[in-house]
């Protein structure tokens, strides 16, 4: 029950799963012990119930529901029976269509066929000869046309991209020429048009961001729209800006149109690599527009003398169920890390994970009780497109003002800074004294990820 509490997107989710196990809810129950499988069909208010399926060993799952919460209540269900009462489900002879055709999409193998073995099959030598030296000649005539294709490719996507970003430029034009009352109004539709234009014209992780911008804008009240979409904007801008005047450059080519692969990075001299004990901070979990979920992991830098954030960003598709994490907050562990080339060095992988370390209390990492804010002031000064920047934050408290809405609060400078915070806090964290918070700062909105306490560590992501 653990494991389902963990992959339930919130507490209402779990709430109605639990009103759907009841067995006269499912007119079909299997099972298959041999492939890892259950799956049942759940009568909805629809004629056709829905069809769900699991991957006991990995989690992963499928819906036919049309929820945009992942796992959704039925998948939730569908495991929780399989938790409480296995006994419900019936071994089957066989998978259903529908259940193979999941695994076709979920498990396809990349195997290649067998390469032929060039020469063999009693030539003599001198026609093996012969043969390998018009290979040689072959081959590097391959390589030539390969690199040629490579060079026109890049110059063709640098084209492209130079002329998404003109088109860029034409559309944050009309949105301030129309007004921004308007833009916020319809930033759905606004958004949607131009962030499929840019896809077309290879501007792809571009896209992707103006995509989120009205999720970003509705998470606020509707006074503080505005002012949030002239920032939104203008960072678009200045990254706009920047590319054109570097378009080599990795870190805008990763904001703007692709991202390197994994071995791009470990090959890459310039990238970062750093050794230390890590700690996770926590993870956020987005369900995107354009149906990937991104899946963000915080580690905090035990050993640094100032506050250093690592994340670990993966996507996959929804439709390919939540994954299994290797992390849970609070962990602990010995590892190297490597960085992607950035002015604000903070997306990382894990090169070597070297083994679990006891928990300890966060490190003295130095406040600016004047300025919680300073070092993310900082950071905008070389990067000004930065999003969501994680931050740790000095002594202080979280309190909730006249309507409601909560608020962290500096406890050396009560009459001074507080920053809203975006989420729910749970009553019992209220006016606690909170040693060190580790959150996200998104420019108007703390997403609170851990904090030191007199009670130890919180998790608050």
């Amino acid at each position: 029950m653990k494991t389902i509490e963990a992959l339930a997107p919130d507490q209402a989710s779990l709430s109605s799963a639990s009103k759907l196990t009841r067995q006269s809810n499912w007119p079909r129950l299997e099972k298959s012990e041999q492939l890892g499988l259950i799956w049942g069909e759940c009568q909805g208010s629809g004629s056709n119930p829905y069809r769900v399926v699991v991957d006991t060993g990995d989690h992963g799952y499928k819906c036919t529901c049309p929820s945009r919460k992942f796992p959704c209540k039925h998948t939730l269900a569908l495991m929780w029976i399989a938790a409480t009462t296995p006994a419900s489900f019936v071994a089957a002879d066989s998978t259903p269509e529908w259940v193979n055709d999941w695994l076709g999409r979920r498990r396809k193998t990349t195997s290649q066929p067998a390469a032929s073995v060039p020469g063999a099959g009693g030539k003599s030598i001198g026609e093996a000869l012969r043969d390998d030296e018009s290979a040689v000649v072959e081959d590097a005539a391959a390589i030539e046309r390969r690199e040629a294709a490579q060079r026109k490719r890049a110059q063709d996507t640098r084209s492209a991209v130079s002329a998404a970003l003109d088109e860029l430029d034409q559309w944050i034009s009309d949105q301030l020429r129309l007004g921004l009352a308007g833009f916020v109004d319809n930033s759905s539709d606004r958004c949607r048009r131009i962030a499929a234009r840019l896809v077309d014209m290879k501007a792809t992780a571009l896209a992707g961001r103006i995509d989120e911008i009205p999720s970003r804008l509705m998470g606020l009240r509707s006074e503080e729209r505005p002012d949030a979409a002239i920032r939104e904007l203008g960072k678009l801008v200045l990254l706009a800006k920047a590319w054109r005047s570097t378009p080599d450059d990795a870190e805008l080519r990763r904001l703007v149109s692709t991202s390197e692969s994994r071995e791009q990075v470990l090959a890459n001299s310039d990238a970062i690599q750093v050794e230390s004990v890590w700690e996770v901070l926590g993870e956020k979990i987005e369900t995107r527009r354009d149906g990937l979920v991104s899946h963000s992991t915080w580690l905090l830098d035990l050993k640094s003398a100032s506050p250093r954030f690592a994340l670990l960003l993966d996507y996959f598709p929804a439709s390919a169920g939540r994954r299994s994490n290797a992390f849970t907050p609070g962990d602990r562990f010995d590892a190297r890390l490597v960085f992607y080339p950035a002015r604000q060095p903070l997306r990382a992988l894990v090169v070597e994970r070297k083994g679990d370390v006891l928990s300890r209390e966060w490190p003295d990492f130095g406040f600016d009780a004047a300025d919680p804010l300073a070092s993310h002031v900082a950071k905008l000064d070389t990067a000004p497109w930065l999003t969501d920047c994680p931050i740790m934050l000095p002594p202080g408290a979280i309190l909730l003002d006249d309507r409601g809405d909560a608020w962290w609060q500096s406890a050396d400078d009560p009459h001074g800074i507080a920053l809203p915070i975006a989420d729910t806090v749970s009553p019992t964290l209220l006016g606690l004294d909170l040693a060190a918070t580790a959150a996200l700062w998104s420019g108007s909105r703390l997403h609170l990820l851990a904090a030191q306490s007199g009670f130890g560590r919180l998790d608050l992501s």
